[in-house]
C-alpha cells in the first residue's frame, strides 16, 4: 500500500474492503488431502462419535434403532435366500400348478413376511432417528455455547476466532444429519451383509467383482465431496459478511441511520456483490462435481455391465442354476444398491465428519483461546495493583498500554481519564481481570490473575460498560442478572434507588415483572437514560469488591447524574472503585485521578494537584472543556425576530 505520509493512505489508492481471514487456518490443505482411504479409515470413527452423540441424548432410542437395523438384515437375508424355493418349483416344470404353489408357499410366506417385517422396521428407525436428531443439534450446539463462553475476552479481537466460530457453527448446523447418515449406513451395510451371504450361495467370484465394480463411484463420490467441503470453507468468509450486513441492514439500533443517510441501496449492493462471489464458487464447485460424478457412474456403468456379462456366463457353463440366477438377480440388485448406499451416504457422513471436526476443534480448544488460568480462589479483592502492564491487541501498530503502573484499594474511587484511544477501557478490563496483560501482572491482593480461576474473580466484579446490555428478560433479572441475593427483592430496590431507577420501575406497569422488550409481544421499551439508569442498578446489585464504571452516564440528564456521583462515595466504602470517564467534573469525587495518554501513565495525583498543574494535560482538557462557557451567544434582541416594515405597529 502506498501512502503519502505515514499512516495517511493515498487519495488514489481504493477503499479496504471487509474482508475475513484466518492466520494458520489449514483447514484447504487439510481438505486437499482427503482421499478414499481416509474416508475408509474415518468412517468407524464417526459412526462412534455419531452413536456417541445420540447415546448422551437417548441411549434407549440408540439401543432400539440397532436392533431394528440388525433384525432389518437378518430378515433381508431370509429373504433372499428363500427366493431360490420360491422359483425353482416354478423353473423345474415349465409351467404353474397347485402342487408348485404348495411346494413355493413356505419359501414365498418368508419372502412376503421378511418384506411386510422390514417395512415396519424401516418406519421405526426413522422415527427413532428422527426423535434423535434434534436432540443431537441441540446438544452439539450446548456444547459450542459452553466452549464461546470459556474463551478467553481477548478471543473477540481476533479475527481468526471469529471464523472458527462459523466453521464450528457450521458443524453444528450438519450434526442432525450424523446419525441420519450413520442409520442408512447401517442400513445399507445390513442389506450388504444379507446379499452377500446369499451371493456366496450362489457362486463365490461374484463378490469381489461387485465391490470392483463399485470402487469407480466410490471414487467420484469421495472427490466430490472433498469439493463441495473446499467450497463451503473458501466462502466462509463471505457469507460471514452476508450475515453481518444483513444484520445492520435489519437491526433496530442501525435502522434510523439505514434511513436518514439513504444507506440501504449502498448495503444491499455491497451485499449482492457478496452474494455473486459465493455464488461464483459455488457454481464452480457444482460444475467439478458434476464432471467427477459423470465419470464416476461411466466408469462404474463399465464395471457393472462386466459383472452382467460373468453372471451370464457363469448361467451358459452350468456354475449356477437358472433358478439361481433369479436369486443371484435380486442379490446384486441388493448389493449394487447396498454398495452405492454405503459409498454415497458414506461420502456425505465424511463431509459432515469433516465439518464436525471443526466443531470438536473448538470444543476443545474454544477457538484456541480456552480460558487456561489458575484455580486459585479469590479474595475481596482489597487492593488491585497493576505493575509495569503491557498490552496490545492483534495486528496493531503498538500497544493499547506500554509499562503501565497504578493501583487502587477498597474504599477509594481512581479515576482514569484521557483522549479517545489514550488506553482507559482497555486499563480497566485488565483491573478486573477480564484481559489478561502481555507483559507485568495485574494482582488482587498479593495474586496475579493469571493463577486465580476467572469465573470466581468475575464474580468479583461489577461493571457497567460504555455498550451495556439491555436483556429481553423482566426488569428484575435486569438487574439481577438472573442471580438473586438473599435479600431478594429488598436488594433489588435498594440498587435501583441508588441509580436512579427506581423512578424507571415505578413507571412500568407491572413494575420488576415487566418484560423490557418492545420487540417481543407485551414488552416495554425504555429510553437510552432510562436503561443506564438500569445497567448502574445492576452493578451496584452484584456484592462486588471492584466496581468498574466506563461512562456511566453518558445518557443521563444533569439531575439523574448528579443522583448517581452524589451517592457513589457510599458504594466506594465497602469497594475498590475504578470510574472512567471523559467529563472532568465528574472526577472530582475521585480519590485519585490517572491521566493516560498513548497508553501511557502521564500524569496521576489528586483533581486539586492536577488542576494547579497548568502545564499538564488534565489541566489543558479541562480548559478545553470549560472555555465553551464563554461562547454562549447573547440572547437575540425582539426587533430581530420581526418584519422590517412591523416595525411601526411597536
Amino acid at each position: 500500500m502506498t501512502q503519502s505520509k505515514k499512516g495517511v493512505p493515498s487519495a488514489t489508492q481504493p477503499d479496504e474492503h471487509l474482508k475475513f481471514f484466518a492466520q494458520g487456518d489449514r483447514r484447504l490443505e487439510v481438505a486437499n488431502a482427503i482421499t478414499t482411504r481416509a474416508m475408509a479409515r474415518r468412517m468407524p470413527q464417526l459412526m462412534r462419535r455419531a452413536l456417541g452423540l445420540g447415546w448422551q441424548v437417548g441411549r434407549n432410542s440408540v439401543i432400539a434403532l440397532l436392533l431394528c437395523e440388525v433384525a432389518s438384515g437378518v430378515l433381508e437375508a431370509f429373504g433372499l435366500l428363500a427366493t431360490t424355493g420360491v422359483i425353482k418349483p416354478v423353473i423345474t416344470s415349465g409351467h404353474l400348478s397347485a402342487d408348485q404353489l404348495l411346494a413355493a408357499a413356505p419359501s414365498l410366506a418368508v419372502v412376503v413376511g421378511a418384506i411386510g417385517l422390514r417395512a415396519l422396521l424401516g418406519i421405526a428407525s426413522t422415527a427413532f432417528s428422527a426423535r434423535l436428531a434434534p436432540r443431537i443439534s441441540r446438544e452439539a450446539e450446548l456444547k459450542l455455547l459452553d466452549a464461546a463462553t470459556h474463551a478467553e475476552l481477548s478471543a473477540y479481537d481476533n479475527p481468526g476466532y471469529n471464523d472458527r466460530w462459523d466453521a464450528a457453527d457450521r458443524g453444528v448446523e450438519v450434526s442432525r444429519d450424523l446419525l441420519t447418515q450413520c442409520q442408512y449406513i447401517l442400513g445399507a451395510a445390513a442389506s450388504l451383509i444379507a446379499a452377500f451371504c446369499a451371493l456366496t450361495a450362489v457362486h463365490p467370484i461374484l463378490l469381489p467383482l461387485l465391490i470392483l465394480a463399485a470402487l469407480p463411484k466410490g471414487l467420484a463420490s469421495v472427490r466430490a465431496a472433498r469439493v463441495t467441503y473446499i467450497a463451503s470453507r473458501t466462502t466462509a468468509k463471505d457469507r460471514r459478511l452476508l450475515g453481518m450486513l444483513r444484520w445492520y441492514l435489519v437491526d433496530k439500533q442501525t435502522a434510523d441511520q439505514i434511513r436518514s443517510g439513504t444507506m440501504a441501496d449502498f448495503l444491499i449492493g455491497r451485499y449482492r456483490a457478496t452474494g455473486q462471489e459465493i455464488d461464483k464458487t459455488t457454481d464452480e464447485a457444482a460444475l467439478r462435481s458434476a464432471k467427477i460424478s459423470l465419470l464416476g457412474g461411466a466408469a462404474g456403468g463399465f464395471a457393472s455391465a462386466v459383472v452382467w456379462a460373468a453372471l451370464g456366463l457363469l448361467v451358459l457353463t452350468g456354475h449356477i442354476s437358472v433358478a439361481a440366477l433369479g436369486t443371484a438377480f435380486l442379490a446384486l440388485s441388493r448389493v449394487s444398491a447396498s454398495l452405492d448406499g454405503i459409498i454415497g451416504y458414506g461420502a456425505q457422513l465424511f463431509r459432515t465428519g469433516m465439518y464436525l471436526d471443526d466443531w470438536a476443534d473448538f470444543i476443545d480448544e474454544a477457538g484456541g483461546h480456552r480460558i487456561t488460568r489458575g484455580t486459585e480462589t479469590p479474595t475481596g479483592p482489597t487492593v488491585v495493583r497493576a505493575e509495569n502492564i503491557t498490552f496490545r491487541y492483534p495486528d496493531t501498530d503498538r500497544p493499547a498500554l506500554d509499562g503501565v503502573s497504578l493501583e487502587v484499594r477498597r474504599g477509594e474511587i481512581l479515576a482514569l481519564v484521557g483522549e479517545n484511544g489514550s488506553g482507559k477501557t482497555t486499563l480497566s478490563k485488565l483491573l478486573s481481570a477480564l484481559y489478561l496483560p502481555d507483559q507485568g501482572m495485574i494482582d488482587w491482593d498479593g495474586a496475579d490473575t493469571r493463577t486465580i480461576d476467572a469465573h470466581a474473580a468475575w464474580s468479583r466484579v461489577a461493571v457497567v460498560p460504555q455498550n451495556f446490555a439491555c436483556w429481553p428478560l423482566s426488569a428484575r433479572e435486569n438487574i439481577t442478572l438472573g442471580q438473586p441475593t438473599i435479600d431478594g427483592d429488598d436488594a433489588v430496590l435498594d440498587a435501583a434507588r441508588a441509580a436512579g431507577a427506581d423512578e424507571v420501575i415505578d413507571d412500568l406497569r407491572s413494575g420488576l415483572n415487566t418484560l423490557l422488550a418492545r420487540e417481543w409481544w407485551g414488552g416495554q421499551e425504555l429510553s437510552g437514560g432510562q436503561w443506564q439508569r438500569i445497567a448502574i442498578a445492576r452493578a451496584f446489585h452484584r456484592p462486588a469488591g471492584l466496581l468498574v464504571l466506563d461512562e456511566p452516564t453518558a445518557a443521563l440528564d444533569p439531575r439523574a447524574e448528579h443522583r448517581i456521583f452524589s451517592g457513589l462515595r457510599r458504594h466506594a466504602a465497602d469497594r475498590a472503585v475504578v470510574l472512567v470517564t471523559h467529563r472532568l467534573t465528574n472526577v472530582a469525587i475521585a480519590d485519585r485521578i490517572v491521566v493516560l495518554s498513548m497508553g501511557r501513565v502521564v500524569q496521576h495525583g489528586t483533581f486539586a494537584e492536577l488542576l494547579a498543574n497548568r502545564s499538564g494535560l488534565f489541566r489543558e482538557l479541562w480548559d478545553l472543556q470549560n472555555e465553551r462557557s464563554g461562547q454562549i451567544p447573547a440572547p437575540t434582541s425582539p426587533e430581530h425576530d420581526v418584519a422590517p416594515n412591523q416595525h411601526a405597529l411597536f
